[in-house]
């Protein structure tokens, strides 16, 4: 019963793109996506913790933009999206930081 259950639920989420979308075309629309979060959370003041957060998230835009455009296949691709959704987590958390 309990391996039927989790042979659907692997299925269902397989089916309904539960896997990591590593496309070519997927890794710009995730840079851009952490760039305008980061562009967001810059308005106003912003307090130490933020700010140092936006660095950070800068900076892995910065390496999955070139993981994107030296990537070599879909290993390249993951990684560029894996760093630029972790760029938009620490953009969101520098918004939230500064309560926005």
């Amino acid at each position: 019963m309990t391996t039927r259950l989790l042979t659907l639920l692997l299925f269902l989420l397989l089916a309904l793109g539960g896997g990591l979308p590593a496309l070519a075309n997927n890794c710009p629309l995730q840079i851009q996506r952490a760039e305008e979060l980061i562009k967001k959370a810059e308005q106003g003041k912003l307090p130490p913790e933020a700010r140092a957060l936006l660095e950070e998230a800068r900076k892995l835009v910065t390496e999955a933009r070139a993981s994107h455009e030296g990537a070599k296949g879909k290993p390249d691709h993951a990684d560029a999206i894996r760093k630029a959704k972790t760029a938009q987590a620490l953009a969101e958390e520098a918004a939230a930081l500064a309560g926005r």
